[in-house]
């Protein structure tokens, strides 16, 4: 595929996928912020695409950009379960029990656990703290979220986003 044909790919998956998550994320659907969100994703994606997808074949960032669409929806779901969890405690706080969780990832791509990482941090109940080569360390305020952060279910959806297709090797993780 020529060089040109594959950034302005980048450029558009890049600029679909960040104006799509302004758009969820925003609230806002009026002509002003419609029209701030469609700057600011461009602006963002013509400086940045290159770093969202290096070496790969254009034809895994639309693979990469339709699972990320997917995944939102789950994401969104959980952090509204999150919010009624947190409501939970706020009435029960003898349910309470904050403390560091430690865990160990497979994924191995930077993007893909500064993914994993946002997505705990916005879950209501969780930050991530640090990321240190494989490792996680979250804070988590009951049992229950620690339970469920050390299922793993975040982490494998997020692999799903970022893992190899069938035809193409190392799909944002660099490999070869």
């Amino acid at each position: 595929m020529p060089k040109k044909r594959t950034k302005n790919l980048k450029f558009f998956t890049a600029f679909c996928m960040l104006f799509v998550f302004w758009i969820v994320l925003s609230g806002h659907y009026d002509l002003l912020h419609v029209s701030i969100g469609l700057v600011c994703a461009a602006l963002v994606s013509y400086l940045s695409s290159d770093l969202l997808f290096r070496d790969t074949i254009a034809q895994g960032h639309v693979l990469v950009a339709f699972r990320f669409i997917r995944y939102i929806p789950w994401l969104l779901y959980q952090i509204f379960l999150a919010n009624l969890h947190v409501v939970y405690l706020v009435f029960q706080p003898s349910k309470i029990n904050p403390k560091f969780v430690h865990f160990k990832t497979n994924l191995k791509s930077d993007l893909s656990k500064v993914t994993l990482g946002n997505a705990i941090t916005l879950t209501p109940g969780t930050i991530t703290v640090n990321i240190k080569n494989d490792e996680f360390c979250v804070h988590v305020l009951s049992d229950k979220v620690a339970l469920e952060l050390l299922s793993g279910e975040m982490e494998r959806r997020v692999e799903y986003v970022f893992r190899k297709s069938d035809n193409n090797k190392g799909l944002l993780t660099g490999e070869e």
